[in-house]
């Protein structure tokens, strides 16, 4: 009978202590009520309850809490039904007030977005709504945080999670940005074509250009070279001419001279004269040669103007005294010295090592026209400046 009592009274002890003794987790908070009225909001930690008189009525997490709602049919003002997905961020800041002040607050704040969400989208059309989800989102938070602010809650963030035209509208919009997509790019085709035909325009502008140059400086040089070897002969024809002269002058004197030193009788020389008549009688258009009557008279006046007439009165030749020639033919003169210079001319040198050079120089690359310049502008042609040719009028 002892033992019976002694185990009622520890397991009465037993209970008083778990009715008295309260343990609320961090984060958390509890409201308690004493014989049916609110008393005070626990603190996390521990916590001292009146047995039989205090209870908790509810727990409550003070955490931040994420709710996702179900999809929403809403209507624009465009009349298309649109279905639109919200997660709410709150936060419970008032035990007491999420307690007493409404029944449930986390569906209070599901048909309060709900509501507020058919309001804000209601005056918008697909559109904007599709575009304006930040400015869709603000405005919600707005409105629920003013609304839940008696409820002892704070909505800390709003977002809009899809939103879901109509099928109908989904494959119209599909079909427009599928157009637009083949606008951009028939688009941007044109737009290559025509690069692709400036460039070429322009390369081929540029090739004809330089083809042209090519040919101008050809001709230019070739003509140059005409004019120059032109005078190059005819001053190797005239040099030619003037040593032939000087040859012929040369051999006259030194047979005139072999005459002279031979001192000839006129018999001697009616004796070459004689030798040298059938010569003179020779040739296809000789068929008669007739000796003139006066021939030993012409011999006799010969031998008078060449010579002398002896003791015997026989004439003979008597050479005149020589003078020396003031020029000999084989020196000559300084004016015509340079007749004979064979060394290349410096103007012609010259002119050959600006071509050279021309024709040596890097064509422009044809990738690099048109990028930083108009079309208009063509650059500057390499062989533009031509140089100056010597001699040339």
């Amino acid at each position: 009978m002892v033992l019976i009592v002694v185990a009622v009274i520890v397991l009465l002890v037993i209970v008083l202590a778990v009715k008295t003794i309260l343990l609320i987790p961090q984060a958390t908070s509890a409201v308690i009520e004493r014989l049916g009225r609110f008393r005070s909001v626990a603190e996390p930690g521990l916590n001292f309850l009146v047995p039989f008189l205090d209870r908790v009525r509810a727990k409550i997490d003070l955490r931040e809490q994420v709710v996702s709602f179900p999809p929403q049919p809403v209507i624009t003002q465009d009349n298309l039904t649109v279905s639109i997905d919200t997660v709410v961020y709150f936060q419970v800041t008032d035990s007491r007030s999420a307690v007493y002040e409404i029944s449930n607050y986390i569906l209070g704040v599901e048909q309060l977005t709900s509501t507020t969400l058919r309001n804000v989208v209601g005056g918008m059309s697909l559109e904007e709504t599709l575009t304006s989800r930040d400015q869709i989102n603000t405005q919600l938070r707005g409105v629920l945080d003013q609304e839940t602010s008696r409820w002892g809650i704070r909505v800390a963030r709003v977002e809009l999670k899809a939103i879901d035209p109509p099928p109908s509208i989904q494959d119209s919009m599909e079909k427009q940005m599928r157009a637009d997509r083949e606008k951009r790019a028939m688009i941007l085709n044109a737009e290559g074509e025509r690069e692709s035909a400036i460039k070429t325009a322009e390369g081929q502008k540029q090739s004809q250009i330089l083809s042209a140059e090519g040919a101008k400086q050809a001709a230019i040089l070739s003509a140059e070279g005409e004019r120059q070897s032109s005078i190059l002969r005819s001053q190797g024809e005239r040099a030619s001419r003037y040593l032939r002269a000087q040859g012929q002058a040369k051999s006259i004197e030194k047979v005139f001279a072999a005459v002279k030193r031979g001192k000839p009788t006129p018999e001697l020389l009616a004796y070459q004269y004689l030798q040298t008549l059938p010569e003179m009688a020779q040739g296809d258009a000789n068929k008669v040669w007739v000796v003139p009557s006066d021939f030993s008279k012409s011999l006799e006046g010969f031998a008078r103007m060449l010579g002398a007439p002896d003791e015997q009165g026989v004439f003979r030749y008597e050479p005149p005294q020589e003078e020396p020639p003031e020029t000999a033919p084989e020196e000559d003169e300084e004016s015509i010295s340079s007749w004979f210079d064979i060394s290349t001319s410096p103007e012609v040198a010259e002119a050959v090592r600006a071509a050279e050079a021309v024709a040596r120089k890097e064509v422009p690359n044809m990738n690099n026209i048109g990028g930083g310049r108009s079309s208009s502008q063509a650059p500057a042609s390499p062989t533009a400046q031509q140089p100056a040719v010597p001699g040339s009028e």
